[in-house]
């Protein structure tokens, strides 16, 4: 339970950081502009919030626990004083004159946003005046334009607005990156280095591999980190991979369809750098705690088999879920011996030892001046591994492996790092910004598509399509991430039930 709600608050707080900023991107645009943003919330709000404020007469007001301030609109009338109905026999709405608004009504001074805090801690929006978008005011959208609306600006205004929260996520990326690498250098271990050689996949074994192999080269050229490795074979389609085992040199060819087989067949871990398994730390009130195990203890024994690596024990303990196991460690020079129940999720409660620990790193130091070009071209390098990957989504395997809030929320380390959580959060920003600007109706990069086509045909689309895109494009959104979220679920219950 500890381990979930440190993940699940680390997602909680760098999905909030990147809402936050992305709508602040819409946000300063728009009163650049001199266009009004009606709202501003952190979190959605169904039926209330838990805070929200407004500037009303030079004064900011307050509320908590309140209400949603309800739409300004009610049904029309016509001089008889009956209501005034559409050709379906609906009521027409039309807005309140502000005048008739109380003067605490807070729909009385529209001319300053209302900011606030909702209850379900994920997302937020920006809602500008005069735009079509999933929260639109089709009651307001009847009346003409006025000039402070989103929709009475120029092209390249509506834009950049549109824009504006794609570039945020952008630069705050960059930023972040040159952030961590001035903080914390950058640390890797080169190919070569990996004194215990690779733990493969099953995919990877059924190919040809064997755990404890070390990758020399790929297609002929040096591989100079581990991510090289993933993107070269699955991403840029290379197959012809050296091997150094047991001392010999061996040519590995690699299928064609490597990725898909990959993903068909649900495969975690690639290729992972091994490792001995020493325990960093122990959690209290664990099975390790009840064992009496503690920091610095070397595992090299697992149920009587001689195994001292991380990935070889880790897979012993999902061998033995639920069960007793028995554990040979040792301790300041002594062989010691345990026994240990392993959960239901194949763990203990320990934390080991990072592999940096075993295997020669190479360290990457930046000043000041140097972290910030190195921090933008880091960004661009995980830009463009992303942008290969999301060429995956789109096979029928592809498909199955999307995931949703408990995937990204599964990024995060069972532990509090912010080295970790910094760079998680840049590399989500990335990710925000490239599906944000996704051609795709409901999404800015739909918006700015309608609008790079009336700049080239300088014939804007009605409001009428522009309602139905909005409409159609927020309803497959939804769909998707109805599906992304059902696929965690399948997942989680296929774990829990050994499916």
């Amino acid at each position: 339970m500890e381990t979930f709600l440190i993940k699940a608050l680390q997602l909680v707080l760098s999905l909030s950081i990147l809402v936050i900023l992305h709508e602040f991107g819409h946000y300063f645009f728009s009163r650049l502009f001199k266009v009004r943003v009606d709202k501003y919330y952190v979190f959605f709000h169904p039926l209330f919030s838990l805070a929200r404020w407004k500037k009303i007469n030079g004064k900011y007001k307050f509320r908590f626990f309140s209400r949603n301030v309800p739409s300004n609109e009610r049904p029309k009338k016509d001089a008889s004083g009956n209501e005034v109905k559409d050709e379906n026999g609906k009521p027409q709405m039309e807005q309140i004159p502000l005048e008739e608004l109380p003067e605490d009504d807070w729909r009385r001074h529209p001319e300053s946003t209302e900011w606030g805090i909702g209850w379900v801690p994920l997302g937020g929006y920006c809602k500008i005046a005069g735009m079509i978008d999933e929260s639109m005011d089709k009651t307001a959208l009847k009346a003409p334009p006025q000039k402070w609306e989103f929709r009475s600006q120029s092209v390249w205004k509506r834009f950049l607005i549109i824009a504006g929260g794609v570039l945020v996520n952008f630069l705050l990326a960059f930023a972040l990156y040159a952030a961590v690498l001035f903080t914390w250098g950058r640390e890797v271990v080169p190919p070569e280095n990996a004194t215990y050689g690779y733990n493969f996949s099953q995919t990877m074994l059924n190919i040809g591999f064997k755990n404890g192999d070390k990758i020399l080269n790929i297609n002929g050229q040096k591989v100079e980190e581990q991510q090289d490795i993933l993107e070269k074979l699955l991403l840029d389609g290379n197959r012809d991979v050296t091997v150094m085992r047991g001392g010999e040199t061996l040519e590995l060819r690699m299928p064609q369809d490597l990725a898909q087989q990959m993903m068909q067949n649900a495969d975690v871990g690639f290729a992972s750098m091994r490792f001995p398994f020493v325990i960093d730390s122990v959690f209290p009130n664990t099975n390790a705690a009840r064992a009496h195990l503690m920091k610095g203890d070397s595992i090299i024994a697992v149920n009587g088999k001689q195994i001292s690596l991380y990935q070889d024990v880790t897979n012993e303990f999902l061998q033995n879920k639920n069960k007793a196991t028995v554990l040979y460690f040792a301790r300041n020079g002594y062989l010691c011996r345990t026994t240990v129940l392993v959960d239901a999720n194949g763990r203990i409660g320990i934390l080991p030892k990072a592999y940096n620990n075993f295997l020669q790193t190479v360290q990457h130091k930046y000043n000041l001046l140097e972290s910030i070009p190195a921090g933008f071209n880091y960004g661009i390098e995980t830009l463009t591994f992303y942008v290969k990957q999301f060429k995956l989504v789109f096979t029928k395997a592809g498909v199955k492996q999307l995931g949703g809030f408990g995937t990204i929320g599964g990024l995060f380390p069972p532990v509090w790092d912010w080295q970790s959580f910094w760079m998680l959060t840049a590399f989500l920003s990335i990710i925000l910004a490239f599906m944000n600007f996704l051609p795709i109706p409901g999404l800015d990069g739909g918006y700015a598509l309608f609008l790079i086509y009336e700049a080239i045909t300088r014939r804007k689309p009605s409001d009428k399509f522009m309602e139905y895109a909005t409409t159609i494009g927020f309803m497959l959104l939804l769909l998707l991430l109805v599906y992304a979220n059902g696929n965690d679920l399948f997942k989680w219950i296929s774990n829990l039930f050994g499916l």
